[in-house]
């Protein structure tokens, strides 16, 4: 990792990751989670650990949430506080009906992801490496709100959900367990997306790790194991 202009205005200067350092960071931390709770490293991860976990590395943690003065479409909130770790919200529609389960546990992930990413950035780190403006200038910093069809995947401009989206998937889907569930099918060249030889890859990947199709199909893209459908071009 290392420290570059932040052309958003967030910061100072913000976290660059290699795709293969957040992978290492999310599948250590929930592989040292696992290891002290049950003696072992299993999969899928239970939503209750996902619960547990985020709840260990957040000051607080709201399940039943009422967001809607966040904006249309945001299912999970991370407030970052100067100094210490950050509060997060769960909009209690995910809670409350069991068939959104799934959705939970991305925006559980995703939500987890920015604490373990960037809660530090408003801590002692920003202190050290001058990455606020000076303290009596900057405003509160600004919370991260995760719109529903952003929390699998969002535009590298964005690079703060950029990195909560990848996050996401590899908490959820780690990568090394990802290859050993995928051997079998790992011959040859990567399917594309829309391919029939891609629907059995995506249909372990949900049955293994607890997860959507489309959070399976996100993973995979960003792991190379499925090529991205090529568009035709516009006359």
């Amino acid at each position: 990792m290392r420290y570059v202009f932040d052309t958003t205005g967030r910061l100072r200067r913000r976290p660059h990751f290699e795709a293969t350092e957040l992978d290492d960071i999310c599948e250590d931390t929930v592989a040292s989670f696992l290891r002290q709770r049950y003696g072992e490293v299993r999969y899928p991860m239970l939503t209750n650990d996902l619960v547990v976990l985020l709840e260990s590395r957040a000051q607080t943690l709201d399940l039943y949430a009422d967001l809607s003065d966040e904006g249309v479409d945001v299912e999970g909130v991370t407030y970052f506080r100067a100094g210490g770790k950050p509060d997060v919200a769960i909009a209690s529609i995910l809670s409350e009906e069991r068939w959104r389960e799934n959705r939970l546990r991305t925006t559980l992930s995703h939500e987890l992801a920015h604490v373990l990413l960037h809660g530090h950035l408003w801590g002692v780190e920003a202190e050290t490496l001058a990455l606020l403006p000076d303290a009596s200038e900057a405003p509160p910093p600004a919370p991260a709100r995760c719109f529903r069809g952003r929390i699998l995947a969002a535009r590298q401009t964005d690079w703060m959900e950029w990195q909560a989206g990848f996050g996401c998937g590899a908490l959820l889907m780690p990568g090394r367990e990802l290859r050993v569930v995928l051997a079998p099918h790992l011959e040859g060249v990567a399917p594309t997306e829309g391919e029939a030889e891609a629907q059995p890859m995506i249909a372990v990947v949900q049955q293994a790790f607890g997860v959507s199709a489309d959070a399976a199909r996100v993973r995979l893209l960003e792991r190379g194991y499925l090529a991205r459908q090529s568009t035709l071009p516009a006359y």
